[in-house]
């Protein structure tokens, strides 16, 4: 492993790990109330399980998030791929459930711009994704999987920070 792979790495295994140090109930099941949250989410930083193949992991792109509900946000941006392509992203953020202060559920979502995927074409996908956010900033990890020789998957790692609520 590279020097310049482990900060990523190491800040991915803490984002992992914080559940398991926080004091109160572990595991607990989130609210629906209404929220009114603005977020500009970065692109992605993505850890490939197959790190043999040369894939893009500086993801570098733009996103914004609405989270319109404590279990619900909407979620849109483009970023460049792990094909070194263009990709744009629309969905639904779903996380019902927390293990510590970490939400736990999935990205609902379609991507474009794979060239392997649909001749780069528009498909869904889902993504476990875990968000641990602190105040006005936050963190999204996606876990995403292989599928064939098409997409690849990895662990991605994207910031954000809240503009308003």
């Amino acid at each position: 492993m590279s020097a310049a792979a482990w900060p990523g790495r190491a800040f991915l295994l803490l984002a992992l790990a914080a559940p398991l140090a926080y004091a109160d109930e572990l595991f607990t099941k989130i609210e629906a109330e209404p929220k009114r949250e603005f977020w500009i989410d970065s692109g992605f930083w993505t850890a490939h399980f197959d790190s043999d193949k040369h894939l893009n992991g500086n993801n570098k792109g733009l996103g914004v998030e609405y989270r319109f509900s404590g279990t619900a946000a909407a979620v849109a941006g483009r970023f460049h791929n792990s094909d070194r392509a263009w990709s744009n992203y629309a969905g639904v953020l779903w996380q019902p459930y927390a293990v510590g202060p970490v939400r736990v559920g999935a990205a609902l979502a379609a991507f474009d711009g794979y060239p392997k995927m649909r001749s780069g074409g528009w498909f869904p996908a889902v993504i476990p994704t875990l968000t641990y956010d602190y105040g006005r900033v936050g963190v999204n990890v996606g876990i995403i999987p292989n599928y064939k020789d098409r997409l690849y998957g990895g662990i991605s790692l994207q910031l954000k920070l809240k503009v308003f609520e």
